[in-house]
Parts: C-alpha cells; sequence; structure tokens
C-alpha cells in the first residue's frame, strides 16, 4: 500500500502496465501528424480518426505493411542519396507503425478469424468492454 503525505493511499504499483514510460511521445506526436496528413481522402472529404477501428482484414494490413517495410529498406540501404528525405523515413516508420497497431487491433478483437484471441481474454478482460468483441470463446471462459 502506498500513503501519500496528504494521507491518500493507492495500492503498490506491482506489475501495473507503465502505460507512459512504454511510449515516446516524440513517436505518438509525430505519428498523429502523419495520421491526420492521411485522414484526407479522396476527393477532400476528412475521414474520423478513429475510422481504421471499424474493421479491416489481416492480410491488408500486411500487405501494406509489406509495401511501407520494402520502401523504409530502400532508405535505409540508400540514405546517403539526396532523393531520400527526413519525411520519407518518418512516413515508411510511422505506416509500418499503423499497419502492426492495425494488424494487432484485428488479432485481439478476432474478427476477420471470429474468435478474439484467447490471450485477450485471459490476460485483458477489459477487451469485452468493446461492444464490437466477440464473446469469450468457450476456452477462454472463467
Amino acid at each position: 500500500m502506498r500513503e501519500f503525505a496528504t494521507g491518500a493511499t493507492r495500492d503498490n504499483e506491482g506489475k501495473k502496465p507503465g502505460y507512459e514510460g512504454f511510449l515516446s511521445p516524440l513517436v505518438v506526436e509525430r505519428f498523429g501528424h502523419y495520421m491526420t496528413e492521411h485522414r484526407v481522402q479522396e476527393g477532400g472529404k476528412l475521414r474520423d480518426s478513429d475510422n481504421w477501428q471499424k474493421g479491416m482484414p489481416r492480410d491488408q494490413y500486411l500487405k501494406s505493411a509489406w509495401r511501407h517495410f520494402v520502401t523504409l529498406w530502400r532508405v535505409h540501404r540508400d540514405s546517403k542519396r539526396d532523393q531520400v528525405t527526413p519525411k520519407m523515413t518518418e512516413d515508411a516508420l510511422c505506416a509500418l507503425l499503423f499497419n502492426i497497431q492495425g494488424y494487432l487491433h484485428e488479432w485481439l478483437l478476432g474478427r476477420d478469424v471470429g474468435v478474439p484471441s484467447a490471450y485477450a481474454w485471459e490476460a485483458y478482460p477489459k477487451c469485452a468492454d468493446y461492444p464490437e468483441f466477440p464473446k469469450a470463446p468457450q476456452s477462454a471462459s472463467k
């Protein structure tokens, strides 16, 4: 138990995730700018920032991730060439981050395979708070 000078108490942090320390504010900010830039659709319509959470097949995320990985690889190998810009590198990294996050999101929800990850149910029961989260598989029920 933690007790503060004010008399307030909280349980020990123990094994609680330290989300603030796991992410870089520089990366989150740059990613936010990348995503904002890519919210504009053909015709100029602005999609909602959480539009991707409506769901896409994991194979689409994987195909896109490969394309952006190849771009990053090329940029990495050709980093001394004049046509490589910091924006190219950062955009490739942000695109990979988007696709990895999207793939994991779909995997945890199990939308395109029909069954959510049993790990998500066991380790993250709050996933069930998402309205689109399928019912727990029999093996993960408690």
